[in-house]
């Protein structure tokens, strides 16, 4: 078994859809309101993300593991549809307007995760690479479960209010698959410092599920 498929294993127990907050979305249990308070605190991080890829491309030394990263962070961030724009969009879709989200105050583990990935981003290539791959693995699987709560259960179906979610769907599929392989071909040293980011920031994200559900509960 590959380093990146042991790591997956390791990683499974703090999977986010079985965090108690992403099963009652798929459930149909949380009220718009909750989703507004979660769309408005996860926008933080949306528009925080391109900077961590940045990071972590700035510290790595091969051409071709940057231009891996380089198509990430273009993805992330270039053009009218870029990530955070495509979120403001799905705000809008759940009756949240962009002006509330853009105000938003992080809540404490939301502001947590910012940092970490930030931290671990400009800390060392592995790390940075260690905590996109625990991301981005769980993301076409996260929105496709989304996808479906917001249409079976919300009456969500326009492509506008989805687009965040369809986009994330397809595109980190090759992305995780591409980050996949550069972690495997990291030394033993570097991989074990992939893999104690990779822990770090699976807390982090569960972290800030938990402190959004604490609110709305």
């Amino acid at each position: 078994m590959s380093f990146a498929s042991e790591l997956l294993v390791e990683l499974a127990p703090k999977h986010l859809l079985k965090h108690p907050f992403y099963h009652e979305w798929t459930c149909g249990k949380l009220t718009i309101d909750q989703l507004r308070t979660y769309a408005r605190q996860y926008f933080q991080h949306v528009k925080e993300f391109p900077r961590f890829i940045s990071a972590t491309h700035s510290n790595c030394s091969e051409l071709e593991s940057r231009q891996i990263l380089l198509e990430n962070l273009n993805d992330e961030e270039q053009g009218p549809n870029n990530h955070p724009e495509l979120w403001l969009r799905f705000a809008e879709g759940i009756g949240e307007t962009r002006e509330n989200v853009k105000n938003e105050k992080c809540f404490p583990e939301t502001q947590a995760l910012i940092s970490t990935f930030l931290r671990l981003g400009k800390s060392s290539y592995e790390e940075g690479l260690g905590a996109l791959f625990a991301y981005e693995n769980q993301i076409p699987e996260i929105a496709a479960s989304k996808i479906e709560g917001l249409k079976k259960f919300y009456g969500i179906h326009d492509e506008k209010t989805l687009a965040f979610f369809e986009v994330h769907l397809r595109a980190d599929v090759w992305h995780a698959q591409a980050v996949a392989k550069l972690m495997d071909q990291l030394s033993d040293l570097q991989k074990e410092r992939a893999r104690r980011a990779a822990n770090e920031i699976s807390e982090k994200l569960w972290d800030l599920l938990s402190g959004v559900y604490q609110k709305v509960a």
